[in-house]
């Protein structure tokens, strides 16, 4: 199994409705791929950090192994989710792979 973790910042400009409707959006967008990627065992989002952190979204994903992470980078789903809910409303992404 391969652990697939993202900690997004959302770009400084961002109104805060506009930060909790974009959070909102990535939280659906993603969790809405469960059972539609071929080897995706589990996907959750966090939108709601304490105070002590310094990112804004966390995405927490388990796949089969590194080829279904593979395949789950270059999906038309995800990548409608990711072009369309996640890379215009970020400005930093920090990613760690790693098994399990």
């Amino acid at each position: 199994m391969v652990k697939h973790v993202i900690l997004w910042q959302l770009k400084d400009e961002l109104s805060d409705s506009e930060r909790a409707e974009v959070k909102a959006g990535i939280k659906a967008g993603l969790e809405s791929l469960q059972g539609k990627i071929p080897g995706l065992a589990d996907i959750k989002v966090e939108t709601d950090p304490l105070a002590s952190s310094n990112a804004d979204v966390m995405l927490d994903s388990l796949f089969e192994d590194e080829e279904a992470l593979k395949g789950y980078a270059v999906h038309p789903e995800h990548v409608a989710v990711a072009d369309g809910r996640v890379r215009p409303y970020t400005k930093t992404r920090i990613c760690m792979d790693f098994k399990v």
